[in-house]
């Protein structure tokens, strides 16, 4: 099925996770559309982070399914191998550390993955990657390696090194975390350009400007729920809930 702009992409239902007597996520639901991009903010231990990696099953939850597109994955119930790469196929993660391998340069950072996981050629693959670095203003530095690129280059090789994959979603743990406010706004600024392409896109991020102006929807947790969701300016600049303000006001204050 061909998704268009519009039909619910992710969906989780009832989503859970538990660390010992720890609950991280309390049966979370929550629907993404397609061309949506979605800001999740709120403070730290919250479960943002780990409900990105319940998205891809890098963490398995333990209760609830987590649907992308067609693919749904119940985790009541024993995962199939077929079923794990299919939902992984469709989406894209960059985390807050860039995770490049040192040892190669930045075109077969790019290209690897293509050529193991889609079954491209090195001359497909390498001229996908090139698309891909020219996109992200990084196309001088294919042949280098990634200890010669400062680490908002990095990011944005991580970025495109996601996107070699075609992924139908782009999940984002504080990209810009490690990152100067200088090199923090190169990231930011791919971000910007895949948003305005349409690119689906789950960001949990501490870039309040960003969640205001460049996602759709902002959504905020707090001790494993879903505090407050809505259109991003009206949550921004008139939230609801008390916890909200009180969030938005500390963040304000540093």
């Amino acid at each position: 099925m061909t998704l268009t702009a519009g039909n619910t992409l992710i969906s989780l239902k009832a989503l859970s996770k538990h660390y010992g007597t720890h609950t991280v996520l309390d049966r979370i639901d929550l629907e993404v559309k397609s061309g949506e991009v979605l800001a999740i903010i709120g403070p730290s231990g919250s479960g943002k982070s780990t409900l990105l990696r319940c998205i891809n099953y890098l963490e398995p939850p333990d209760g609830g399914s987590v649907t992308i597109g067609t693919t749904t994955i119940d985790a009541t119930k024993p995962v199939e191998r077929a079923e794990l790469s299919g939902l992984r196929r469709r989406v894209g993660m960059v985390f807050q550390s860039f995770n490049l391998f040192p040892h190669m340069s930045v075109l077969r950072n790019v290209s690897l993955a293509q050529e193991r996981v889609l079954g491209r050629s090195r001359r497909e693959a390498d001229e996908r990657s090139m698309q891909l670095l020219t996109r992200v203003g990084l196309a001088d530095k294919a042949g280098q390696f990634p200890v010669r690129c400062s680490g908002g280059q990095q990011q944005r090789i991580a970025i495109a090194r996601a996107l070699a994959l075609d992924p139908e979603v782009m999940l984002f743990d504080e990209p810009t975390s490690a990152l100067d406010p200088e090199l923090g706004l190169e990231v930011l600024a791919v971000m910007r350009e895949l948003a305005e392409s349409g690119m689906t896109m789950i960001v949990v991020t501490h870039e309040m400007g960003f969640a205001e102006n460049v996602s759709d929807t902002v959504m905020i947790m707090a001790d494993g729920h879903i505090v407050e969701k809505g259109p991003s300016a009206e949550v921004m600049r008139n939230p609801q809930q008390e916890r909200t303000r009180r969030f938005l006001r500390a963040v304000h204050d540093r």
